[in-house]
C-alpha cells in the first residue's frame, strides 16, 4: 500500500504545517509532525509496519529535562485557566507570527499532560534509524517552549539536527 504524507499537528492546534512550508517533504513515505504532533509522528513512524522514508520533527515537544515541579505548574496553570493559558501559549510560542496565523482544534489536560511527561528514548530512535528511516529535527534558537539546548544534544547522534537561530517555536 502506498503511503502519503503524514502531517501531525501541535497541541490545540490545526493547519499549522503552512509554517513549514518552505521544508515540509511531502513526498511518500514521509511522516511529520510538530511540537506535540512531533510526538505523535514519531509514534507513528515506530509503530509503523510499513515503509517509512523519513520521519521530520519541527520544534518537538522535549520536556525530560525539565523537572516535575515545571510540569505540575504548567498542568495547574491549564486546569485553572485553559483560556488564558492557550492565549499566554499562543504569545510566547508564536512571535514574530499572530493568533490569526493559527487555527485551534479541542484541546484537554490529558494531552497536556502526555506532552510534558513524554520520554523520548534513544532505543526507540536507534529502532528508526536501523530500520532504514532517516530522521530530521528542526529547533528554533530562540524557542520559549521546548527545552532546546537538551533536545539538541539528544537527537544529534540519531538525527540530522537543524538549529535555526532566531526562530521561535514555529
Amino acid at each position: 500500500i502506498d503511503r502519503l504524507i503524514m502531517y501531525f499537528h501541535g497541541f490545540a492546534l490545526q493547519d499549522e504545517a503552512h509554517f513549514f512550508e518552505d521544508i515540509l517533504d511531502s513526498s511518500q513515505y514521509v511522516i511529520s509532525g510538530f511540537s506535540y504532533g512531533a510526538i505523535k509522528a514519531f509514534k507513528e513512524a515506530l509503530n509503523s509496519t510499513t515503509r517509512v522514508d523519513k520521519l521530520q520533527l519541527f520544534s518537538p515537544a522535549f520536556f525530560q529535562s525539565k523537572g516535575s515541579k515545571f510540569k505540575r505548574l504548567q498542568l495547574m496553570g491549564y486546569q485553572k485557566d485553559s483560556e488564558a493559558y492557550m492565549e499566554k501559549f499562543t504569545e510566547t510560542c508564536l512571535l514574530p507570527y499572530g493568533a490569526e496565523d493559527v487555527t485551534y482544534s479541542k484541546h484537554t489536560a490529558a494531552e497536556l499532560e502526555e506532552l510534558l511527561t513524554y520520554e523520548w528514548r534513544e532505543k526507540e530512535l536507534q529502532t528508526l534509524v536501523e530500520r532504514g528511516t532517516s530522521i530530521e529535527v528542526y529547533l528554533g534558537g530562540l524557542d520559549k517552549i521546548s527545552d532546546v539546548g537538551p533536545a539538541y544534544a539528544f537527537f544529534k547522534p540519531f538525527a540530522t539536527v537543524t538549529l535555526v537561530k532566531k526562530a521561535n517555536h514555529f
